[in-house]
């Protein structure tokens, strides 16, 4: 259900990539990470980390702070690297498995 899940498909078909490293500025702050899966498309910047927590957490308002500013900061640096195109972000939790979009408004909240 997660590979078919039409929102981030993408994020695992060809032509998108596994454990890229990225780098980037936002404001004064220097970020640098390697995120689980990355895709970009004509459109758009799809993003995914991968959780192991367990269990889970329920619903997007549980997500641990850390996980939130994380996914912000490489939204932040990806943001800078394709200005152009929206950076959409989730957390693929391995307990389920369940994907887990984060909203821009709660990311938004979290940035660097």
């Amino acid at each position: 259900a997660v590979l078919a899940d039409p929102a981030f498909a993408a994020l695992f078909g060809p032509g998108s990539l596994a454990e890229v490293r990225v780098a980037g500025q936002a404001g004064n702050t220097v970020i640098s990470g390697q995120v689980d899966r990355l895709c970009v498309t004509p459109d758009e910047v799809l993003v995914v980390d991968y959780k192991t927590n367990r269990p889970r957490p329920q619903k997007v308002p549980d997500v641990p702070l850390i996980y939130l500013r994380q996914m912000a900061a490489y939204r932040a640096a990806l943001q800078g690297i394709y200005p152009d195109k929206p950076v959409r972000c989730a957390l693929l939790w391995t307990d389920g498995p369940v994907l887990m979009a984060l909203p821009d408004a709660l990311l938004d909240a979290h940035a660097p």
